[in-house]
């Protein structure tokens, strides 16, 4: 019986070493590791948990910050180092963030940037759209010190742009500062482009390239994906009103 067997297991020995099955066993080792980097992607973005809270000074996040946990107003001062706390996104209490207020401060906000953009699963960054017309360089000047830094590029995190102090009359539009924001981008682009090389070669100007080569820059062309949105932590009556903060709600549940 194993005599008659022989010649069948002989055939079945020369299909196995056929070209067909090797490109049936090439796709599945591709496909393996195809679902490996898969999960090490994944795997990294689910442990990055927190959502930093980046501006100038006085573009109101540390009132945002709290307003976002308690609902709250209180009396915020200048901050001089971080503040965190675990942000509940649902009733029942199984999502959630990690919130941190870094400072923005000048000769402050780039230390704590560095401490923790590798946790950053999203950014959100503040803006005074009340005196934006007048702070517009400097806060181009912080977004792309954040935009172009090599360890934001490569986790892309979620960014959101928080027009804040729409209960202001005087407050700029979200799409007002969306131009002038990229209008100045393109110019600190163009700038830092332009910047002489080091006796060595390399450039003396920012560590990455902002946008397009060749077009003018905006938003649509970076690595994470850009939201505006308009606010109001202190809200439209003032201490004893409630924050408008719907649409910052909305997007942090969006990108937990």
């Amino acid at each position: 019986m194993a005599e008659g067997l022989e010649p069948h297991l002989e055939a079945l020995r020369r299909e196995l070493r056929g070209p067909a099955v090797l490109s049936v066993l090439v796709a599945l080792i591709a496909v393996a590791i195809t679902f490996l980097i898969w999960r090490f992607v994944q795997g990294r973005r689910s442990s990055r948990k927190a959502v930093l809270l980046l501006g100038l000074c006085d573009a109101g996040k540390t009132l945002l910050f709290a307003r976002l946990l308690s609902g709250r107003y209180r009396d915020t001062q200048t901050s001089i180092t971080d503040s965190s706390a675990v942000y509940r996104l649902s009733q029942d209490k199984s999502t959630n963030v990690t919130l941190i207020d870094l400072p923005g401060h000048e000769s402050l906000r780039l230390q704590f940037l560095e401490r923790f953009k590798a946790a950053a699963r999203a950014i959100v960054f503040v803006v005074d759209s009340v005196a934006f017309q007048r702070e517009v360089k400097d806060v181009a000047e912080f977004l792309y010190q954040v935009l172009v830094d090599s360890t934001v590029l490569r986790n892309a995190p979620a960014l959101l742009i928080a027009c804040n102090k729409q209960d202001v009359t005087m407050a700029k539009s979200a799409k007002l500062i969306q131009q002038q924001l990229e209008k100045e981008l393109n110019t600190l682009r163009v700038t830092r482009s332009a910047a002489p090389t080091s006796l060595d070669g390399s450039a003396t100007g920012g560590p990455a390239q902002l946008g397009k080569k060749g077009k003018d820059f905006d938003f649509s062309q970076l690595p994470m994906k850009v939201e505006f949105v308009e606010c109001s932590a202190r809200g439209s009556k003032g201490e004893e009103g409630e924050a408008d903060l719907e649409g910052l709600q909305k997007w942090l549940v969006k990108v937990a």
